[in-house]
């Protein structure tokens, strides 16, 4: 499924906050190490493999800082 799921966070819109990264159903975000420009540590994706499109990570974002894609004609 990975090749045709994308999941983007805007490490600038995030803050941080670990919202998405607590309602992820299958533990695929994580904290990054590194800082955005405001200092907040970003979630990134850790596991794209193990995604089920659920979309709670950009559905509870309360930055609008993550979008998932699914392209269905690669599925």
């Amino acid at each position: 499924m990975a090749d045709c799921l994308n999941i983007k966070i805007d490490r600038d819109l995030c803050t941080g906050c670990g919202i998405c990264i607590r309602f992820c159903p299958k533990d695929i975000l994580e904290p990054s190490e590194d800082l955005n420009q405001y200092g907040n540590y970003y979630a990134k994706v850790v596991d794209l493999d193990s995604c089920i499109v659920c979309r709670r990570c950009e559905l509870f974002c309360p930055d609008f800082a993550i979008t998932v894609e699914k392209e269905e004609e690669k599925c």
